[in-house]
């Protein structure tokens, strides 16, 4: 069923001209390790699988951590540099602690590095293994272009920054994502990964308290209740599921139905309602699973090209952590 499934993505990819455009590897290729490291995307897929076999939620993980390292300074793996729990400044720690990859990506990287010494950059790591953890998780696969370089340096962000908040309204999520070449229909596609994941009660405070926000299902709001006390914002709080609905480790066009429903933790995955454009276009992949599929993968390639270092930038690093 698997191989079936991306069969059919592929020939749906190249069938649909704008969609094919956005799929295109731009400065990357694809196979690029084929003949300086043949076995490196099989070693990343076995070791992504053995991961989230023991731990679930670490498919939502990997996916994060390549939404975050796309959007922080490109895809070059330069939040693995980033001071970690030793940080001076309790910001950096607190955005970091959002971050539960690092240990997945190192033990990635440590399998490569077994078989190909120096080769595989982490930036390539990372986006691999988000491929995977898309494909097992979400039930379909696709090819990932590779020749990302790591950067060598790390730049310590905030979500204001590089990240587009849970209250960020529909007009900021736009142009925040448009900074980064990428439009409306990659942006609502992208979303979708919110079927799956964790999030803090953090993210969803102001929603709930003092008032519950009326665009929010009254008996979703009143079990996150349970969960959550008042006055979370600031504190993280308790770990909670993105989806609250159906499996919260499996990715899905089930986001789309929550959102039609008022049963998404964000303000800004709410925001999708408050345009007709955005609000069609949910409707449209709350029905249209496979559809959905397609376009997220494509969207995944596309966000996988943003600010790439190729060629001589930058460096492969030996241990992700660390600049050689």
């Amino acid at each position: 069923m698997a191989t079936r499934m991306a069969i059919v993505l592929m020939l749906l990819m190249s069938a649909a001209p704008p969609l094919g455009a956005k799929t295109m590897a731009g400065p990357l290729r694809y196979d690029f390790y084929k003949s300086s490291c043949p076995k490196a995307e099989q070693v990343v897929r076995k070791t992504t699988q053995e991961i989230i076999l023991k731990n679930a939620t670490m498919g939502a993980a990997l996916l994060n951590m390549f939404v975050y390292d796309c959007f922080i300074e490109g895809c070059d793996a330069s939040p693995l540099l980033a001071v970690r729990d030793d940080a001076d400044d309790f910001e950096v720690r607190w955005e970091y602690a959002t971050l539960r990859a690092y240990d997945a990506v190192d033990e990635i990287k440590a399998a490569v590095e077994a078989v190909c010494p120096g080769v595989v950059s982490c930036a390539d790591i990372i986006a691999l293994a988000a491929r995977d953890a898309t494909s097992i998780a979400g039930g379909f696969t696709f090819a990932m272009p590779t020749g990302r370089r790591d950067s060598l340096t790390s730049v310590p962000y905030t979500y204001e920054d590089s990240m587009p908040g849970s209250l960020a309204s529909l007009q900021f999520l736009i142009d925040k994502f448009a900074t980064k070449g990428l439009d409306i229909e990659d942006m609502v596609v992208l979303f979708g990964a919110h079927s799956f994941g964790m999030s803090h009660c953090e993210d969803v405070d102001r929603r709930l308290y003092p008032t519950v926000d009326p665009t929010m299902n009254a008996t979703y709001a009143a079990a996150l209740k349970e969960v959550c006390p008042p006055h979370s914002w600031g504190a993280l709080g308790p770990w909670i599921n993105n989806n609250r609905v159906t499996d919260p480790n499996v990715l899905s066009n089930q986001y789309y139905n929550n959102v039609l429903t008022g049963q998404v933790l964000f303000k800004s995955d709410q925001a999708l309602m408050s345009r007709n454009e955005t609000a069609a276009k949910v409707a449209y992949y709350a029905a249209n699973p496979l559809a959905w599929k397609v376009r997220f993968a494509a969207a995944l390639v596309r966000m996988g090209n943003i600010k790439v270092l190729t060629g001589t930038q930058g460096e492969v690093r030996k241990r992700c952590n660390v600049t050689n």
